[in-house]
């Protein structure tokens, strides 16, 4: 693992003096372990001092793994947190405390119920205060940290709109914990917990900016692709109301704990040779030759030197000589990108034809949304390709849906008599517990059930249409995804002995994994992160060291152009039976549970992302195709 990346400087840039420092850590994980660190330091100087340690806390799948890192600190080594009081940054209004959504729920579920934090120094803002006392509840509340002495170090995330807390675009430096209602966009990302938009409270609790300014150390985590714009605009951004977030470069003692994804779009990572001396590597090279062929929009072959000296790449140009040289090596590397052949050439004597194949798809439906073309490829080529659904995705169908096949079962065994009492309770029982569920709660396990079937029948469906025979899919249905909330259990050794079981059944030449990790669930990731568990189990297997390992995206981002090393061009026909293959996923036409950032359909996002890596390509001055789907190749334990 490579050692972080820390950014405790003020950056020059040439565009503005940023004031807002940064560290990039290779992965989610190592953040959230410097900020658990970051957090168990300032307890323990407090209570050394004999003084209270007062900490402001954030909810939120971000900071999950820091209240692990806390609780296994407090086990583990003794941490103690008598000498603490907390105050929770926000709540939805109005929420029930017990609800499975509430702010309150979640910390102690996280953290309160593992540590020695007493009751009466946790705040908490009370999402069933009644409407006419909320002024009055906010007021006391800010009493309550000013009487503590103020907050010592705050932990904040950040949402796609710039809130911080649940500050939405319009609130001043001036403003202290009040109710605001929410962003339509943070409703939005909200939706995945409380199992549609609709459902999400229109109104909040939160401290204000002024109250978080207050604050004498702030952490922020930014995790994922997802976050890398808004981070950008935070960072290096003009201060404005429009975007909450860039109010903290007015802090003193301010800093954003990123992974390398939410850290992309900033000007020293996206282009470093801008700010600083850079190592001119061949990635550094692409990066930078295709960044600049996208900024003066000329083909790679036609850059000049002139180009290169006007657009801050002097030192490239003097290292590698004339612009000549450069831009072929780099129009090269693309060309040798793109295959019509995946799994390569059955006329190639050094390689293994046909193959052995599988696909690991998070949820039902991303084999198709993110390689339904490539996966054509492939079985029509004639490997052996196997399709393993790492989830049951329940989920995402919606209650209508699931109403409808229950009232079908019901209506089927009717009509043929086949209306046992057993399955005429069940029938009965499904029907009115979809039809009886409150909003916003869990399903009973039998509707889970049948939730998961209408997705693995879909699922089915989506394959035949790629070539994909019935007995190669596999539903390992992982265990971590079925507690039927959007809140998972962590990874367990089941987990990842599922996944080993089917590489060492299957002995694959080819893997191939999803990559995207900007899923509004995290599911993507967590199931990324079992597949390289199971990976290093096998890894001193015979058969695993002639196995590469492709990651694909495309349900929510796609790989930059420098990225890609294995771009498989799809004809227009290929491209129709893409979507004929998304299209069997009925119960995610037409309107997803969980749509994320994104409002168009999956197959209107897929096929615009694959439409559009052809057109970078293209432009790039490579062969024009209708559509790209891109991978990029694992490195393995070392990389």
């Amino acid at each position: 693992m490579k050692i972080e990346k820390r950014r405790n400087r003020r950056h020059s840039l040439s565009t503005k003096q940023t004031s807002i420092a940064y560290r990039v850590f290779p992965e989610a994980s190592n953040a959230s372990e410097a900020a658990a660190l970051e957090i168990a330091t300032l307890v323990r100087s407090r209570a050394a001092e004999g003084r209270t340690c007062v900490l402001g806390l954030a909810t939120g799948s971000t900071v999950v793994n820091v209240y692990s890192a806390m609780v296994r600190m407090h086990r583990e080594q003794g941490l103690s947190f008598s000498n603490v009081v907390v105050f929770v940054l926000d709540e939805f209004q109005p929420m029930q405390p017990e609800c499975l959504q509430s702010h309150v729920r979640f910390m102690h579920e996280h953290l309160f119920d593992h540590i020695d934090l007493p009751n009466d120094q946790i705040f908490i803002p009370d999402g069933t205060t009644p409407q006419e006392q909320l002024a009055e509840y906010c007021l006391k509340f800010e009493n309550e940290i000013a009487e503590l002495g103020g907050i010592d170090m705050l932990i904040l995330g950040i949402g796609r709109t710039g809130h911080i807390g649940f500050n939405e675009p319009g609130s001043s430096t001036e403003s202290r914990t009040r109710t605001i209602t929410l962003d339509a966009m943070t409703r939005i990302d909200a939706a995945s917990n409380f199992f549609g938009v609709e459902n999400v409270p229109r109104r909040a609790i939160t401290m204000g900016v002024g109250t978080i300014l207050d604050a004498r150390r702030i952490i922020l985590l930014a995790f994922g692709e997802g976050k890398a714009s808004i981070v950008a605009r935070s960072v290096e951004g003009e201060i404005a109301p429009a975007v909450p977030a860039t109010f903290l470069q007015q802090h003193d003692d301010v800093e954003f704990f990123l992974d390398s994804a939410a850290a992309a779009n900033l000007t020293e990572i996206r282009s470093p040779w801008l700010v600083d001396e850079v190592k001119w590597d061949d990635v550094m090279v692409r990066r930078a030759v295709i960044a600049l062929s996208q900024s003066v929009c000329k083909p790679v072959l036609m850059l000049t030197d002139a180009d290169y000296n006007a657009n801050g790449l002097q030192d490239l140009l003097a290292e590698y000589g004339t612009a000549y040289e450069i831009n072929l090596s780099v129009f090269r590397h693309l060309q040798n990108t793109i295959t019509g052949w995946p799994a390569g050439k059955p006329d190639r004597p050094d390689t293994v034809f046909p193959k052995r194949i599988i696909l690991f798809s998070p949820h039902p439906d991303d084999d198709v949304i993110s390689m339904g073309g490539t996966l054509t490829r492939l079985a029509g080529q004639g490997h052996e390709i196997h399709v393993a659904y790492q989830t049951s995705g329940n989920l995402a169908v919606f209650d209508d849906d699931a109403l409808r096949f229950a009232e079908f079962a019901a209506d089927f065994c009717r009509e043929f008599d086949v209306f046992s009492e057993s399955l005429q309770n069940l029938t009965s029982s499904m029907v009115h517990a979809i039809r009886d569920k409150a909003s916003g709660s869990v399903d009973s396990n039998e509707v889970q059930r049948l939730k998961g079937l209408i997705r693995r029948g879909e699922a089915m469906a989506g394959a035949r249409v790629c070539g994909v025979l019935d007995q190669r899919l596999h539903y390992l249905d992982l265990p971590f995804y079925e507690t039927g909330t959007v809140r998972k259990k962590p990874i367990s050794d089941r987990d990842v002995q599922i996944t080993v079981e089917l590489l060492r059944e299957v002995q694959p030449h080819q893997i191939y994994a999803a990559g995207d990790l900007s899923d509004p669930h995290g599911t993507h990731r967590t199931c990324l992160d079992v597949i390289f568990a199971a990976c290093a189990e096998c890894q001193n297997d015979d058969w695993f060291h002639q196995t590469a390992v492709w990651l694909y995206r495309g349900a929510w981002q796609e790989w930059a152009p420098h990225e890609i090393e294995m771009a498989v061009p799809l004809s227009p026909q290929e491209v129709d039976r893409k979507r004929d293959a998304i299209f069997k996923h009925e119960s995610q036409k037409d309107r997803a549970l969980f749509p994320g950032s994104d409002a168009r359909e999956f197959w209107q996002r897929a096929e615009a992302r694959n439409a559009q890596t052809a057109q970078i390509y293209d432009q790039l001055g490579l062969a024009q195709y209708q559509a790209i789907e891109g991978f990029v190749r694992w490195k393995g334990f070392d990389a």
